[in-house]
Formats: structure tokens, sequence, C-alpha cells
């Protein structure tokens, strides 16, 4: 998005979104300003003509008349206005969170890794806040007395064109000394800006990680922690209070001697007759209004130039150039089998430290494969460069021979139905977070999901069922539930290819079996990739491959694999099972045996004996 790349063409681009709105905003904020002088000069005409020798009744009613239709002109003007500007900032701010949000959704997940989730959320919400309040600034702070500063000095050159020229001297070094001060004390508010996104930060931080606080005992301790950042901020905050304040109180005494002086002259002109008593009243409260107004000028131009700074620090953070984008060209992937290929891939976080060395790896449609090795062997970076969360640095990824940096990404994710280690909900319904798979889905379909994938009971027996809140990130559920609604969102789903990154390794023996078997209904029939760590879960699959380093060292049926003395994958699966104590370990297996399905018992016999299987054959 080229408007993201500075602050003035953000502005300009959200404000040619709607640009007879923002026309018609300008032109009633400079009616009402041109009114509010035509008030000021009624007034005149209306003390001339009361006070002059002849006094004319009809002309004292006729500029009584023309004086509160201008009062009336300018109230009806200014509500206008501010109800216009009201409705351009609200619609805008719609537009402006929207675009940052979808902007942001095509980021690389790197740049969220190094970024607080609440800070993010802060700042797009905060763009919409700056773009609001600029605008405000701008036509109701700057642009009233710019035209008052105009109109007066029309006034006063046709009573005093030397009077003229002396107030307006006198208002452009007013100004330019309070902005210059202004300025100067950007330094305060800048540190008091940074203080305030840093105890905002940690407030997300305590109260996210707010059960490790509660588990250690930690309340009174993270409590004076906080304590030190509240203090660093109010004090930034106190010292640009104190600025603030005392430039107010240099511009109020300079006020009150310039007007004290404009007046005594204009006395001692009206004395001598050479200006009217109207001439008088209305240089006393023109000097006061655009001297005054030379103040909120000056103020209104120094906020302006602080929201300009954070509104260029935001779009740095949040408009940085998106590494990962589809083709020019980019159609949508057209689904067929689910055959995966992977092709001469060398892949690294750091170019100049590949994860992966020329894979290549064909998988047929239809076919389940495993994938072990050791921590850092490349197995869900696997996973991420068929989700397209990178590009590879050499070589490509296919699906149904069509290389995926040529398709949508949305399309290609749309393809594949995913199912995580730690399976993450949204702070809505059960029956909310499985239809976000499908969003059109009938509630019928839903419950359909959910019952193959085993999680229908425990949804029923929910507060409120179906329409039961999960709770931030799934909170209100166990690992295993939420486990199992990540299938159910699978199933609905219904994508030819699944990829499982460790589904089950955070989960006790007895939520793996219950999620197990929900695994086992949902790659029937697909194409299915699945990261395993514990690699009793993949021992009914078709094939297995190790990785080590990012190459390939074994490949084959597993049963094949276990048979191969010194091999790679025996190895690891020798190292689990003597991981296990002999007795306690069957012993506790018994035990859930008679309170688990018969399908779990098959499963648990089998993923046993396979075990100690081994073992014999190693020894």
């Amino acid at each position: 998005m080229p408007y993201l790349r500075s602050p003035f063409r953000f502005l300009l681009h959200y404000i040619r979104v709607r640009p007879w709105t923002f026309l018609l905003l300008g032109l009633l904020v400079a009616g009402s300003s041109v009114s509010s002088i035509g008030v000021q000069y009624a007034l005149k005409l209306l003390i001339d003509a009361m006070t002059g020798s002849d006094r004319i009744r009809a002309a004292v009613y006729t500029f009584l008349g023309a004086f509160l239709a201008l009062v009336v002109l300018e109230s009806a003007l200014q509500r206008a206005a501010a109800l216009t500007l009201g409705h351009a900032t609200v619609v805008s701010g719609v537009d402006i969170r929207l675009d940052m949000v979808d902007y942001l959704t095509g980021h690389q997940m790197p740049f969220f890794q190094n970024q607080r989730a609440g800070s993010l959320g802060h700042r797009v919400s905060g763009l919409a806040g700056i773009f609001g309040a600029i605008v405000h600034r701008l036509l109701q702070e700057v642009t009233p007395p710019l035209i008052a500063f105009v109109g007066a000095m029309i006034i006063f050159v046709s009573i005093d064109p030397g009077m003229a020229l002396v107030l307006g001297v006198v208002f452009v070094i007013v100004t330019v000394v309070l902005v210059v001060l202004g300025l100067q004390g950007h330094v305060h508010h800048k540190a008091f800006a940074e203080h305030a996104g840093t105890v905002g930060g940690e407030l997300v931080d305590l109260i996210g990680n707010i059960w490790v606080v509660k588990a250690f005992a930690a309340h009174r301790r993270e409590l004076s922690r906080l304590q030190g950042f509240l203090d660093d901020e109010a004090s930034a905050q106190r010292r640009g209070w104190f600025f603030v304040e005392q430039m107010r109180g240099l511009h109020d005494l300079a006020l009150a001697i310039l007007v004290g002086g404009t007046l005594i002259w204009a006395i001692g002109r009206w004395s001598a007759h050479a200006i009217s008593t109207g001439d008088v009243v209305v240089i006393s409260t023109m000097t006061f209004r655009i001297l005054h107004g030379s103040r909120d000028l000056a103020m209104a131009l120094i906020d302006t130039s602080q929201q300009f700074s954070y509104l260029r620090e935001t779009l740095d953070i949040i408009g940085v150039p998106q590494t990962l984008s589809d083709a020019d060209q980019a159609s949508r992937l057209r689904v067929g089998e689910g055959r995966v290929e992977l092709s001469h891939v060398t892949f690294g976080y750091d170019p100049s430290h590949p994860v992966l060395h020329d894979l290549s790896l064909v998988i047929p449609a239809g076919q389940k494969v495993g994938i072990v090795g050791p921590s850092g062997a490349g197995k869900s970076s696997l996973l991420q460069l068929i989700q397209r969360f990178h590009d590879p640095q050499g070589g490509h990824v296919a699906i149904d021979g069509q290389d995926i940096r040529e398709v949508t990404q949305e399309s290609l994710r749309d393809a594949l139905a995913v199912v995580p280690q730690e399976v993450m909900l949204f702070h809505r319904s059960v029956m909310e977070n499985i239809r976000f798979a499908k969003p059109d889905a009938s509630d019928e379909e839903v419950y359909r999901a959910a019952q193959t994938a085993g999680c229908d009971d425990f949804i029923r027996r929910l507060p409120h069922g179906y329409d039961s809140i999960v709770g931030e990130r799934g909170t209100n559920l166990s690992g295993g539930q939420r486990q199992r609604i990540g299938i159910a969102r699978a199933f609905l789903k219904n994508a030819r290819v699944v990829l499982l990154d460790e589904a089950t390794s955070a989960l006790d023996s007895e939520s793996e079996l219950e999620v197990q078997n929900g695994l086992e209904a949902l790659i029937e029939n697909r194409t299915v990739i699945a990261v395993a760590h514990r690699l009793s879960t993949i021992a009914g699959f078709d094939r297995v491959v190790v990785l080590v380093d990012g190459r390939v060292v074994e490949d084959g049926p597993p049963q094949q694999l276990l048979r191969q003395k010194g091999g790679a994958f025996r190895q690891l699966w020798v190292m689990q099972v003597e991981g296990l104590d002999r007795s306690t370990g069957i012993s506790a297996a018994g035990e859930r045996l008679r309170h688990l399905s018969d399908k779990s018992r098959e499963h648990l016999g089998r993923m046993v004996r396979n075990a100690w299987q081994g073992v014999t054959e190693r020894t």
C-alpha cells in the first residue's frame, strides 16, 4: 500500500475516499469562521447606529437583525460542521481499521512473533483516532484562527492601516514564538508517549500471563514492578503538563499587555474623535480574539506535529513492506486428489543458515506420511513451507502439480486442513469456533463434524452446549477438548490434504487416545503429512520420513524401518520405549484400558506390542 509510506499520503488517501464529504466540511468550517467575523462587524455597526448623532431607529433594528441572523448562522454552521466531522471521522476510522487489519494479515509469521499482539491492536485502533484528531485540529483549531486573523486585518485596515500592520506583526511573532517553544517541549511529550507505550505493553504482558503470576505468588512483586513503570510515566506526564502550563502563562501575560495597550490606544483615538465607539468595541474584541487564537493556533500546530510523529512511528511498524505476497498473475489452486511434492527445497529463516537442504519428497494422493526426527531437524519448517508461510530459497513446493507460488495464498490454505500442537480458539462460542473452518456450514454440518471428531458428548455437557463461550484462546476447555474441537474444525473443512503438527504431543495418554480416535477418522481417504513426537501415533501410517539436520536419512513403511538394525527410526523408537517404566507404565495402561472404548483398547494394545517387539529385536 503506497499510502502507508508517509503520514501525508496516509491522510490524503482517506480524504480522497470521501472527497465531497471533506469538501463540505471545509466549506462549513470556513463559513462558520466568516460568520463569526461578521457577527463582530455587525455588532460594531449596531453600536455605531445606537451611539451616532442621528440615531435612526430603522438602521438600529436593521443592524440588530443582521447581528442576530449572523449569530444564528454561525451556530448552525458550527453544528453542521461538527456533525459532518463526526460522520467523516467515524466512517473513515472504520475503513482505516479494516484496511490495517487486512494489511497486517499479509505479513509473515515472524512479524507477529517480534511484535506484541496488544501493542499492534492498540496501534491499529490508534490510527483511526490519530486520523480524527489531525482532521479535527486542522479544521477546527487551525483554520478558524487563521480566518479570524484575515478577517480582523480587513476590518482593522478599514479603521486604521497602521494599527492593522502592528497587530498583524504581533500576531505572527506571538504564534511563531509559541510554536518554537512548543516544539522544544516535544521531547517531554515523546518521553511520555514512550513511557505510556511501555506501560501498555507491561499491562498486556501481565494480564496475558496472569496464571504464572498466581502460580508463583508474584502478585505483590508484579504490582511493585508495575508501579515503577507507572511512576516513570507519571513523571514524564507531569513534565509535559508543567511545560504546557508555563507556555500558557507566558501567553496570558503577553495577551494582557497587548490587549491593554490596544485598548489604551483605541480609547485615545476615540477621544480624539478619530474612530467611533463601535470601532473601539470591534478593535478590543477582535484583538482579544486573534491574540487568544494565536495561542490556540500554536498549541494546535504543536499537537498536530506530535500526532504526525506518532502516525509516522506507527506506519513505520505496521506499514513495513510485505515480504510474502501473491504473484501478479496468481490464480486459485485447482484442488485435485491431494498430491504434494517438494522438489530440491532449500530453506532457512536466515538464508545463510539453511534448515532444510536440497530436500525432495513426493507424497502421492491419499498417502499418510509421518515426519519424525530430532528437534531442529526441520519438521515443522516443512509444514510451514507447504502452507506457504515462507518461500524456500531454492526449489519449489507443488500441490496437484501446481507451484504454490503461482496460486493465491488464500486458495492454497483453503485447500489444507491443519491440526497444530496447540489449537488456537477465539473467545467465541463452540459453534462459532468449529464453523470458523466453513462459515456457511449449517448447524447440522457442525454437529456431524463434532460427532465424527468425538467431541459432541462433552460439548453438550457444557453449561450452554454449543453456545458455550470457550474463553480467551479456549482457556475454559482442557487441552484434549481443544484438540478435538480443532479436529472437528478440520473435519468441517473437508480438505484433501491434512497437516498434523504434533497434534497429540502436549496431551496425557488418555486424552491422546481420545484425540487419536478423532484423528484416525479425519485422515481416512486423505493425503496426510504428520509431524510426530510420539512415534506410536504414526505406527499405522503408510510411510515414515526421518529428517536429520534438514535432510532425509530414511524413508519407508514404519514396520520396515523398525526392522533395520541401527536405523534412525528404530533408534528413535527404542529411545522412547526405554523412557517408559516397564512395570508402572504398562500397569497404568492396563488400568486405563478398562475405561476406554474397544477401539482405543485395540490401538493401545497394538502400540505396546509393537514397542516391545522392537526392543526384543534390538536385544
